[in-house]
């Protein structure tokens, strides 16, 4: 073999080699620029965790709301927010109402409040919580639950935890049971404090009252749930009214008619003269101010907790809440 066909047996040789490395090399950068730009778009998804709370827990949402407040005493402490804690803590709530839970932590964390994202164990249902960091006086504020799967459609409020016996229950009831909902829940018993300073439904410089106030800008019905003694009136298992207004919506009305035909006695407060009809709650008279639909609903001991008359009235609120969902 002469030394000609050896040079061009190696020239054609590392020729092809090299074809076959550049194509290789070509290969392997077009993947590479795929996945980066596959990266770039999952960076920019609109269900970014840049808007998720940083905190996340799994838990029994019941046992959570009801351990906060089984503890409440008439002879405990109570200080209201100042007036900056208030304006503070209504632009982390309105954050967190327009989705974006991370700017609300940011904004509630100078006032000692945090938002924790919560799973509930038995329903899978996830929620976000708005509750105090630390045992300072934040913690006698009270408490927000805020559906974190949907929109929120609807607010329960328990002004008077405790004191009103079993209201807190069924405001967890309700939220368990209904999506789309807020559960607005004070963190005193309505005693605490001193001068009446913890009586939150009849108090506007409240943490409670400046939650109420951000759901109720934005449209969200509410009905607040309290309770009666036996002493008070043996008439009625339900006084029902719309605060400060002298009329109520249809489903308000369709609430007193399903109680009605349940065999619950109901004072409505619109057409009658009823005690309790809570013209003088600051949340009714707020919810008048901005157009939004609130409801002042007393129960009696019968009423609220366990029993039949206490099933049939849950359900009956549940039947409310459920048409303010699905609207």
């Amino acid at each position: 073999m002469s030394p000609t066909h050896v040079h061009m047996n190696i020239t054609t040789s590392s020729a092809s080699s090299i074809t076959r490395q550049s194509h290789f090399v070509c290969v392997i950068g077009l993947i590479g620029a795929i996945l980066v730009l596959a990266g770039c778009q999952a960076s920019v998804d609109p269900a970014t965790e840049d808007t998720q709370p940083t905190a996340r827990e799994l838990v029994d949402l019941r046992s959570r709301v009801l351990s906060y407040t089984e503890d409440l005493d008439p002879d405990g402490p109570y200080a209201p927010p100042s007036d900056e804690q208030l304006t503070q803590l209504a632009k982390g709530v309105g954050s967190l109402l327009e989705g974006d839970a991370r700017e609300a932590e940011h904004l509630l964390a100078p006032v000692g409040l945090g938002v924790t994202r919560l799973t509930d164990m038995e329903s899978g249902r996830r929620y976000d919580e708005v509750a105090a960091n630390g045992r300072g006086k934040s913690a006698r504020w009270g408490r927000l639950y805020l559906t974190a799967d949907s929109g929120v459609r609807w607010s329960a409020q328990v002004p008077h935890p405790v004191s009103d016996q079993y209201t807190e229950d069924l405001g967890v009831r309700l939220l368990e049971k209904t999506p789309g909902g807020a559960l607005v829940v004070a963190g005193a018993h309505r005693r605490a404090g001193s001068g009446g300073a913890a009586d939150v439904a009849h108090r506007e410089d409240s943490a409670f009252h400046g939650i109420v106030l951000e759901l109720q800008k934005r449209g969200v019905p509410g009905i607040q749930l309290h309770g009666f003694a036996e002493s008070t009136t043996d008439r009625y298992d339900a006084v029902l009214s719309t605060g400060a207004a002298e009329s109520a919506p249809g489903e308000v009305s369709a609430l007193a008619d399903r109680m009605e035909s349940e065999g619950l006695r109901v004072c409505r407060g619109w057409s009658a003269r009823c005690p309790l009809e809570g013209t003088t709650n600051v949340q009714g008279r707020a919810a008048q101010r901005q157009h939004a639909t609130f409801v002042h609903l007393e129960l009696s001991p019968d009423a609220r907790g366990d029993g039949r008359d206490a099933d049939e009235a849950a359900t009956a609120v549940t039947d409310l809440l459920t048409t303010w969902s699905d609207d």
